[in-house]
């Protein structure tokens, strides 16, 4: 099994920013160092626990002070950028790596940044606009012949590579991975059409964590779409997400991951945002089960991948399975700053005693 990072990120408002990032950027080095093969960043806008507007900004750091570890946001949410610019910030950023960056495509699901970005996400328009944006950004990747684009949200005209003072002037922006990077769509939840997109395009697809019965769907809408587009989806490109802590015992792991840092991010954060947005269902492990019996020692004792090496590995197979097969495991990143020995005991079983183990 292949190992990787989602990082939300997951930080707390207590926190200076400044602190925060480099935190992100000291796990970063951590997983080089220990042999993960890659992380993802999250952005957003408006929350005080998911805290990075700018994500890129932090991978340039990385890309300097790490030598495999591949990077990428995950994901841009494409609303929110022009495409153009967009594309010329991944072109320039894949540069910079040499090629060690994917990129992860969204459409935000943050409803205050719909909000302060004025875009109608209950009625789907993020969604559309994700589309067009991408579509765009992948021409102008590909396709070396100027042309205009007249979309219903953004109008774009590639000009010539030459196209003016002798050539001095023109389109040149291409990544330096051909014909661009991977890119990834993430999927939340059941029936994801995101992930319908992803199998039909041939993008990496990404689930993140939920429940068993959600995530084994996934792979249907996957390959539903791939039969869309005429393609055969591979598990290999499959990407999972989910909250992990490994520790010598089960009590010293409910200590450092229940009661810890994960344990506060679900019950100021995570619960309270599922909760006031209707989507509790996507971590139960039955409907009957009822809304206020959803905390999170019951994500503890049902949905988290936390205990000793032999209960996460139990776990962790438990999830291979119920999924059919996935190639790599995202494990959830969050802020561990005031406590961090424990974690990095975690990532270190993970990778040489829970990982072989799998798959």
């Amino acid at each position: 099994m292949r190992l990787g990072m989602f990082i939300q990120p997951g930080h707390f408002p207590d926190r200076t920013l400044k602190a925060s990032y480099d935190y992100d950027l000291e796990q970063i080095k951590l997983l080089d160092k220990l042999g993960f093969d890659e992380v993802w960043l999250g952005e957003h806008f408006t929350s005080r626990y998911e805290n990075n507007p700018a994500p890129d900004l932090l991978i340039a750091q990385a890309i300097r002070e790490t030598k495999n570890i591949k990077m990428a946001v995950g994901a841009h949410a494409l609303p929110y950028h022009h495409p153009m610019e967009l594309a010329c910030r991944v072109a320039a950023l894949d540069h910079l790596s040499e090629g060690r960056i994917m990129m992860g495509a969204g459409s935000g699901a943050i409803p205050s940044d719909w909000n302060a970005f004025c875009v109608d996400g209950m009625s789907g328009e993020h969604r559309d606009m994700a589309r067009e944006s991408l579509e765009i950004m992948i021409k102008l990747w590909t396709d070396r012949t100027p042309w205009k684009y007249e979309g219903k949200y953004w109008t774009v005209d590639r000009i010539a590579d030459d196209w003016g003072a002798d050539g001095a002037l023109g389109w040149h922006m291409y990544p330096y991975q051909y014909p661009h990077p991977p890119i990834a769509f993430a999927g939340f939840s059941a029936n994801s059409g995101s992930l319908r997109i992803a199998g039909e395009r041939g993008f990496i697809p990404m689930s993140l964590s939920m429940n068993e019965r959600y995530m084994a769907n996934h792979w249907t809408s996957v390959e539903e779409g791939a039969a869309k587009g005429g393609r055969v989806a591979d598990r290999k490109d499959w990407r999972v997400v989910k909250e992990v802590f490994v520790a010598k015992t089960d009590a010293e792991a409910r200590k450092y991951g229940l009661d810890g840092a994960l344990g506060r991010y679900y019950r100021e954060y995570m619960l309270p945002l599922y909760r006031a947005f209707n989507f509790l269902g996507h971590l139960k492990h039955d409907d009957s089960v009822d809304d206020a019996d959803v905390d999170e020692a019951y994500l503890f004792e049902h949905q988290w991948a936390i205990g000793s090496v032999d209960t996460v590995t139990e776990k962790l197979t438990r999830l291979h399975t119920e999924c059919g097969g996935f190639e790599t495991l995202l494990i959830l990143g969050i802020d561990y700053a005031d406590d961090p020995k424990p974690w990095e005991q975690s990532l270190k079983l993970l990778k040489n005693e829970v990982a072989p183990k799998i798959g």
